[in-house]
């Protein structure tokens, strides 16, 4: 389909005359009418009822002429936007976990900024069940995820690219009063109040896995909150609700404080890589990833 002929359709609505709808095309009749006509077969069915000296316009055509007029619209915002296109000049939408929002995503905003200036992140929180359905769906181009040790990575096609941009370690930390219930050697009485990951969730089949104490409702002798939202989790901590499994990263500053402890050698650790996926047939998200994991860059280490 030519696009002239809805810009002709649309010149032929407001006039409701072929003559003047003509010579605002400034074009003969004879040939206006032959582009409605290929409008018409293009189309697949008439819109006009030609007589011998008048046309009358079918009232279908009259009931879109709004959407005829978007729709020229959003095809002259395609060209533009085909024409003018420019992967780094582009918005990035990132699916990204609650937890690495705030303590892992600062530092790539900055390195993205220092190397790609003009392009914009669009992040897309959730839990990580949620983050990855949004990436599946082909909501956001961009996945920002922990993957435990344990657990290993997620099963994507070779359509999508994984960079691991750094490592981190979930481990068992207590504040508020709870904190003056730690012993010497670094643990705290088995009936000790936990927040715990469920079972189901990636943190929970890690630490359900590991059989940490403290860690799911099946490892902790008093589970006073369950939830999959590790800042929450954080939050309680940090109010001595009771014990909660974190990412050391997300932690680093309380426990540097003195607002939050970590538990003993005992309990454990879980391993976990702070990884970034990209579609590769989305040219920004590649190409962010391409910067992201291409040194020098601020690494993510605890």
């Amino acid at each position: 389909m030519d696009m002239q002929w809805l810009e002709d359709v649309l010149i032929l609505l407001e006039e409701g005359n072929m003559s003047r709808a003509a010579a605002r095309r400034n074009i003969t009749q004879p040939a206006f009418s032959r582009r409605i006509r290929s409008f018409e077969t293009w189309l697949g069915t008439e819109i006009l009822a030609r007589g011998s000296n008048h046309i009358e316009i079918d009232p279908a055509l009259l009931a879109n002429e709004d959407e005829i007029r978007a729709l020229i619209e959003r095809i002259r915002e395609l060209k533009s936007r085909i024409a003018r296109y420019d992967p780094a000049g582009s918005v990035v939408e990132m699916a990204a976990q609650h937890a690495l929002i705030s303590s892992v995503f600062p530092d790539i905003a900055l390195h993205a900024r220092q190397v790609l200036p003009a392009l914009r992140v669009r992040l897309r929180p959730g839990n990580r069940s949620e983050c990855v359905s949004m990436f599946l769906r082909g909501d956001t181009g961009m996945l920002l995820a922990h993957e435990t040790d344990l657990t290993g990575s997620m099963p994507f096609d070779a359509s999508v690219r994984r960079e691991v941009w750094g490592r981190d370690q979930l481990i068992p930390v207590v504040g508020g009063q709870i904190r003056h219930r730690l012993r010497a050697d670094g643990t705290v009485p088995e009936d000790t109040p936990a927040i715990v990951y469920p079972a189901q969730s990636s943190f929970g089949q890690a630490l359900s896995a590991a059989r940490c104490p403290f860690g799911t409702v099946e490892h902790a002798r008093h589970p006073v909150c369950e939830t999959a939202f590790s800042n929450g989790i954080h939050e309680m901590v940090r109010r001595g609700l009771g014990v909660g499994w974190l990412p050391q990263a997300m932690c680093v500053a309380d426990l540097e404080a003195g607002r939050l402890r970590a538990l003993g050698p005992g309990y454990g650790q879980i391993g976990l890589q702070i990884t970034l996926y990209a579609r590769r047939e989305d040219r920004s998200a590649e190409l962010l990833l391409d910067q992201l994991v291409s040194p020098p860059r601020p690494r993510r280490e605890v």
